[in-house]
Order: structure tokens, then sequence, then C-alpha cells
């Protein structure tokens, strides 16, 4: 399955919690904080819609709100990682083990930014 939006670049996308979105903005919105330990893998998903539905299902009832993030991420890097289908045609992610989290933080290309938030 092709994840590139263009020839260097890739946009994926992240749900998130308020508190994780607030780790992120202390790094300048440049990185993803380091997995706990109960979470071995970080996995970014390939489409804003998913990323809503977990946003909106999931981080709003759990948590009572829920963040859309978007990034770009160096295309060539992300060869290495396998596209995951969890679900329906559209429940596409990356699996990227959590002691990678770094490097891949260090082929973010620009800031993180909020497309999308979800309150109780």
């Amino acid at each position: 399955m092709n994840i590139t939006n263009t020839d260097s670049t890739t946009y994926l996308y992240r749900p998130v919690n308020k508190f994780e979105l607030d780790l992120i903005e202390q790094s300048g919105w440049k990185k993803f904080p380091p997995r706990l330990p109960e979470q071995p893998i970080f996995y970014p998903v390939l489409n804003e819609e998913y990323a809503i539905q977990i946003s909106r299902d999931w981080n709003v009832p759990h948590y009572g709100s829920g963040y859309v993030l978007r990034f770009a991420v160096n295309t060539e890097y992300l060869k290495k990682y396998k596209v995951e289908n969890v679900g329906n045609i559209e429940h596409n992610e990356l699996w990227v083990p959590a002691e990678d989290l770094e490097e891949f933080n260090n082929n973010i290309i620009g800031k993180i930014e909020v497309t999308k938030e979800f309150h109780k």
C-alpha cells in the first residue's frame, strides 16, 4: 500500500488525549513523548478519518477530550515500516516500536499540528 503524499514527505495522523497533547506542546510541537512501559508500539495512522474516529469514539469517552494531529515525516525513513490494517479498509496504521520513537521523531519535518478536537 502506498503511503506517500509527495516524493519526500508523507503526512500521518495521530489521535491523542489532552495529557499527550500537552507533552507534545512542551516539545515545541516537534516530537511525540516516549511510550509508557505498557505501550510497546507507537502507531500513527494513515488517514485523518481514522484518527477522527479514534479520537471522537475512544478518547472522548475515556479522557473527556480528544485531538487529531497531523505531521509530515521523511518518506524514505517510513519505508522500513509495514502498513498494518486493523479493521476496515481505512483502518491503516504504522507500528513503530517504542525503541524507534526517538529516531522517528528525528524524521518529522516541520511541526506537529492539531487539525481537530473533540470534547464531551
